[in-house]
């Protein structure tokens, strides 16, 4: 086969591939229309982009201290150029692009500059060019553009006004497929061109939902799709490219699939967790017969990749938040350990164009992202780049511990807790993921290592009832009308916490961004005795509030997690857990931050929170920037963010 510059992905990881190319929400404005058309209470203050209220002046030691943590730089693999290089992806600046290097060890090259961030890059395989991808100020209304390597030219190819997910080439690199919305529509598109001629794209099929390309056939004439529904259920279909007939891949099943490809023989390579609680490699042959080549893994496959000729996949496995490498011989079923890594996260796994390397990003808790790749034949590793480490000593850098804590039903939950040196008590912060159906893994996090080497806080990561990672049954645990599942782990949390004589039960914070400042609202409400205070980034403030307002593409995926909100039993239960309806019991201070161009949870869930919780009399402190959408991508504006926060978790847990 060959070689295709996609990597095929987990099921949470496509469905935000197919995420990017659904509708922005009719309230996403340009940055500047939006600082203009923003309310501006008379207690608020404007620096820039930046919108706060009860924010202090930053002393000038915690700025000093914090850049050096924030300067910390990784570097992400991307892909081969064909030319014995490689290209990553890495910051020099405010925003991350795309650098080449030449050489293991040699100079990186700058070849994007854009002040929003190009974080991808997929190489033709004919060579010569790479397709990226960008939005406007975090709005995720991506548009896909052309790199020629030669002339450094380049051209977009997708259509203004459309929102667009990554792009994949055919094998022979003479056009590529790709989904396309537009606003309010929340079916994908297929589209088929060549990224050189915008003129070529042609509408392949107009699909219904979450519709993506994961693979193309050898001869480029079918095309894979797959529908993602919701973390438990996806589907597979060949498109046949000239006639546009759709064809289901086992239809009728309700099972979930990531990513897929042709074989040669009209196989199915794909990944599932069809009879099993994990994701399992497998072959459907034309007769339905399927092959498990990883039944004996006891983890997750997490993401996956066939080598140019077909012979080889190269998968990595989800071992309880590590990621570890494996290779499997298409036809013997044959799985082989890969190379010896230490403790960490292998990801985003490319095979070179003769498929004689594949290179990968690594990273582990005391050690910055950095692209490597290894000899298939003889497991030899070679480091690409090493990581900046703004100055940093890296040996203070600390890894986390993984332990279980019991909840009220007997349930042992996951987690990591990192610690600062001395007998404690420290105080702590319960760090909580979003998602939900994702997972916090023990990659280096330079937030965490400044929190425990500076301010000496214990980190708590706890993965509750509804993270992904651990099967498909825990995954579902808080679904629906089991959604306070996930906040009574905090619950019991706190209970483990008060029974460890190193850590201060006294002084917790919950901290948490999306669906985790949800939990960190909800965590407030039922145990707000227990806490000093929370901080809540681009989090839910009410489940009906959000369902109606996030973006048209978003809003079926989501009431597959939590609920149908025109159900009159599920809009009462939203309304019993709302902390908006809820939050004269929030009685602890609060940090409330969000982009104003968020596209997933509007910027409007921050605002009525916000002045729900001020009527309470309650301290609160708020941050929002302008030219940011789900999370703050910017060096500038995450640089400000960090800094508040220092200043807000000194005052509430009383910190030197």
């Amino acid at each position: 086969m060959t070689r295709t510059s996609i990597r095929l992905l987990s099921s949470a990881a496509l469905a935000l591939v197919l995420a990017a190319c659904a509708s922005a929400p009719a309230t996403t404005l340009a940055p500047e229309t939006a600082t203009a058309a923003t309310p501006a209470p008379s207690d608020r203050v404007t620096r820039g982009n930046l919108v706060m209220e009860g924010i202090p002046e930053i002393p000038a030691d915690v700025s000093e201290r914090m850049a050096a943590y924030e300067n910390v730089r990784g570097h992400g693999f991307q892909d081969w150029t064909g030319e014995g290089g490689i290209l990553i992806s890495t910051r020099f600046g405010n925003v991350s692009q795309i650098h080449e290097v030449r050489t293991p060890g040699g100079a990186r090259r700058q070849l994007t500059f854009f002040e929003e961030p190009v974080t991808s890059a997929s190489v033709s395989p004919a060579g010569g060019a790479f397709l990226f991808a960008r939005d406007r100020g975090g709005d995720e209304y991506f548009q896909g553009y052309r790199f020629d390597l030669a002339s450094g030219r380049i051209n977009a190819f997708t259509e203004p006004g459309t929102r667009n997910g990554s792009a994949l080439w055919a094998p022979d690199g003479s056009i590529a497929a790709w989904a396309r919305t537009n606003p309010g529509d929340p079916n994908n598109d297929i589209i088929i061109g060549n990224p050189a001629d915008r003129s070529t794209t042609r509408v392949a099929l107009e699909g219904d939902g979450a519709i993506g390309p994961v693979g193309w056939s050898q001869d480029g004439s079918k095309l894979l799709l797959q529908r993602y529904i919701s973390i438990a259920q996806s589907k597979l279909f060949t498109l046949d490219v000239a006639t546009g007939e759709l064809t289901e891949i086992n239809e009728g099943d309700t099972v979930a699939y990531s990513g897929a490809r042709l074989l040669a023989d009209g196989s199915v390579l794909t990944a599932t967790d069809k009879d099993d609680e994990f994701t399992n490699l497998v072959r459907i042959a034309p007769d339905g017969t399927i092959t498990n080549y990883t039944a004996d893994i006891d983890w997750g496959v997490s993401d996956w990749t066939l080598s140019p000729d077909g012979t080889t996949v190269a998968l990595t496995v989800n071992e309880g938040g590590l990621g570890t490498i494996r290779l499997v011989d298409v036809e013997t079923g044959v799985v082989r350990p890969g190379p010896t890594l230490p403790v960490g996260i292998a990801s985003g796994l490319v095979f070179s164009p003769t498929g004689s390397h594949i290179g990968f990003t690594f990273n582990a808790a005391n050690s910055p992202a950095d692209a490597w790749s290894f000899d298939i034949a003889t497991l030899n590793l070679t480091r690409w780049t090493e990581a900046e480490t703004g100055g940093i000593n890296p040996d203070i850098f600390v890894e986390p511990e993984l332990f279980t804590y019991p909840n009220d039903i007997g349930m042992d939950i996951p987690a990591f807790i990192y610690k600062p040196e001395g007998p404690g008590p420290h105080p702590v912060i319960i760090s909580i993921h979003g998602g939900p159906e994702a997972q916090a893994r023990p990659g280096f996090s330079s937030v965490f290592q400044y929190w425990v080497n500076e301010l000496g806080l214990a980190v708590a990561v706890p993965n509750v009832r509804g993270s992904a990672g651990y099967g498909k049954t825990y995954v579902s645990l808080d679904n629906a009308m089991e959604r306070k599942r996930s906040v009574e782990d905090i619950g019991a949390l706190l209970d483990w916490i008060a029974t460890q004589p190193d850590l201060d039960a006294d002084r917790v914070i919950v901290y948490g961004g999306s669906y985790g400042g949800y939990m960190v609202l909800a965590s407030m409400i039922d145990y707000g005795d227990r806490l000093a205070g929370g901080v809540n980034i681009v989090g839910i403030s009410d489940f009906k509030t959000f369902l109606e307002n996030t973006e048209g593409y978003r809003r079926d995926l989501r009431r597959a997690e939590y609920g149908d909100e025109r159900d009159p039993e599920i809009a009462a239960f939203f309304d019993e857990i709302s902390p908006l309806r809820n939050a004269d019991r929030i009685n602890k201070p609060i940090f409330i931050i969000h982009g104003y161009n968020d596209p997933r949870v509007p910027y409007t869930e921050a605002e009525q929170i916000l002045e729900a919780v001020k009527a309470n009399g309650v301290k609160s402190w708020f941050l929002m920037a302008m030219d940011e959408g789900h999370g703050f991508r910017k060096l500038a504006n995450r640089a400000a963010q960090r800094e508040a926060e220092t200043m807000f978790l000194k005052e509430i847990l009383g910190l030197d």
